[in-house]
């Protein structure tokens, strides 16, 4: 489940985990690799617990299980919501942020939540196995970084893809090394 706020603005799963994650006091949630790192700092902020997982719903609900937790999701909207549900139900999602409103419009409501600029890129390989060189350039940046950012790079589970995630506390940064890591996975495993 996905949303649009009053100005056509797309509201995605994690500011939608977010918001009900205020709004139903929850203590913990489950996300996937993938969430926003705004998302993980309104959570510190806040106090509640992130339990991070692989990209895939299972593997959320696993979390959820496992943790006695309630809340979760992937930042492609699937949104899991266990009181008095068994599985994640777009249609429920979707009344939980109209109740979680409380007369406040769409984009006010997520707007509790910062996103971080991310890049993304889909780079079609032979090898869905990373290579060292790719490894180490990842985990460089991160150390680089050092939390003021992040790189992710990992086999698509489904298609010969590696997709390439980037963060920064600016578009451009978050772009261009985006751009670099890319580069180098084509070259690397092209």
């Amino acid at each position: 489940m996905l949303a649009v706020d009053e100005n056509g603005d797309a509201i995605d799963g994690d500011q939608i985990i977010a918001i009900l994650a205020l709004d139903q006091d929850v203590d913990q949630v489950a996300v996937t690799v993938m969430a926003n790192l705004g998302f993980h700092a309104l959570m510190r902020e806040r106090g509640i617990r992130v339990h991070t997982t692989d990209v895939g719903d299972r593997y959320v609900m696993e979390a959820l299980q496992r943790e006695g937790a309630v809340l979760g999701g992937e930042q492609s909207g699937h949104v899991i919501y266990l009181r008095e549900h068994v599985t994640g139900d777009g249609l429920a999602a979707g009344l939980l942020l109209c109740a979680a409103l409380k007369g406040r419009t769409l984009s006010q409501a997520a707007a509790v939540m910062t996103r971080w600029p991310q890049a993304k890129e889909n780079v079609r390989v032979t090898d869905r196995e990373l290579t060292q060189a790719v490894r180490d350039e990842v985990e460089r940046l991160n150390r680089e970084w050092g939390g003021h950012g992040r790189a992710l790079v990992r086999p698509s589970g489904t298609e010969p893809l590696i997709r390439v995630l980037v963060e920064a506390e600016n578009a451009e940064v978050a772009r261009e090394a985006c751009a670099s890591i890319a580069a180098l996975v084509r070259r690397e495993l092209g």
